[in-house]
């Protein structure tokens, strides 16, 4: 380490020290709330959020009627639209009843979201929290200037008053510079699982609306449900 990298350290360390016990846990909640974006961005990426390969190809074979086709496009993808599609190819396999396969694929849909939105309710608490929690430590802070005040009676030190202003402010800013970009990158990703939210209504639409059933096809209800037996999951 640099002797200016290590000086730049000491006085980062300085300022959190003085600036107290809330600055501290601001410091820890910030790599919290950068841990979880970090590893929601590796769950969209690792599921391939963004990705539609094979998707209108199994939609396009299902409305032909080759519904072997299609699954072997989508049975092994792990985005959450070829996942809801291949539920639906599986269930016109099996023969499933239009009302129950409706159900089934809602409750596919509603897992892959929920998998997807998984934690996101901790960014929000810390994009509401730490401001408050800078504004308690400048207040503790203001609290612990003024008393050094009053101690010192007619012997007030301008620079001691102002240093104690300046580390209490000092903890509503981290706050508010926490806040920020939490909230940013939450908004983020809620617009993303928005926009997941409607392609699955849209994907399952088309897939139910194809309404074929492949009474010739080599792909039979218990290759297909052993096929959904082998697929993982893909929650954090």
């Amino acid at each position: 380490m640099t002797p200016e990298l290590l000086t730049r350290s000491e006085a980062i360390w300085s300022a959190v020290v003085r600036g107290g016990p809330v600055l501290v846990v601001l410091v820890g909640i910030s790599l919290l709330g950068l841990t979880i974006f970090l590893l929601k961005l590796y769950q969209f990426f690792r599921v391939r959020l963004w990705s539609r390969d094979g998707i209108d190809e199994a939609l396009t074979a299902l409305r032909a009627g080759d519904t072997r086709s299609a699954l072997g496009r989508v049975a092994s993808r792990p985005n959450p639209v070829a996942r809801v599609v291949a539920a639906v190819v599986r269930g016109r396999i099996a023969r499933v009843p239009d009302d129950l396969l409706r159900e089934e694929v809602q409750r596919v849909g509603d897992v892959e979201l929920a998998e997807l939105g998984a934690n996101l309710r901790g960014l929000e608490t810390i994009g509401n929290l730490a401001p408050l929690l800078g504004l308690l430590g400048t207040v503790l802070g203001m609290i612990r200037a003024f008393m050094q005040l009053e101690q010192a009676g007619s012997r007030v030190d301008p620079a001691v008053l102002s240093g104690g202003i300046w580390e209490a402010l000092l903890t509503t800013a981290v706050g508010l510079a926490i806040a920020i970009p939490v909230l940013g990158g939450l908004s983020w990703l809620e617009s993303q699982i928005d926009r997941l939210r409607s392609r699955l209504s849209d994907a399952a639409t088309q897939a139910l609306g194809a309404g074929v059933i492949d009474g010739g096809s080599e792909v039979s209800s218990e290759t297909a449900a052993s096929t959904t037996a082998r697929e993982p999951r893909h929650a954090i």
